[in-house]
């Protein structure tokens, strides 16, 4: 028989968010803008403004971050980049660091 002066012993439980990771982009030297802006737009989900936006960034200050995903979205979204730069011709690089 349970009364209200019996101890109750609550468990806590710890939520772990997965670790996240940045995507970047790299500039080099023949990767066309058009090029970047259409990858940021196809591959990334970024609007033309801030395909156009992150573009700057990445020729301004050579690199710049598409997004920030958990390690196996990131690591796909790498795979992606490469693969479209490589049937395209170009030597466009991505990389993912963690947040």
């Amino acid at each position: 028989m349970a009364t209200n002066t019996d101890l109750q012993t609550k468990e806590r439980v710890k939520v772990k968010y997965p670790k996240r990771y940045k995507v970047l982009l790299l500039n080099d030297d023949y990767t066309s803008m058009e090029f970047v802006i259409d990858v940021l737009i196809t591959i990334f989900h970024k609007s033309y403004e801030q395909a156009h936006e992150i573009m700057l960034e990445i020729h301004e200050k050579t690199k710049g971050i598409c997004g920030i995903y958990t390690h196996e979205i990131a690591e796909t979204k790498v795979m992606q980049v490469h693969k479209k730069a490589r049937d395209n011709g170009f030597p466009l690089r991505a990389t993912m660091e963690e947040e």
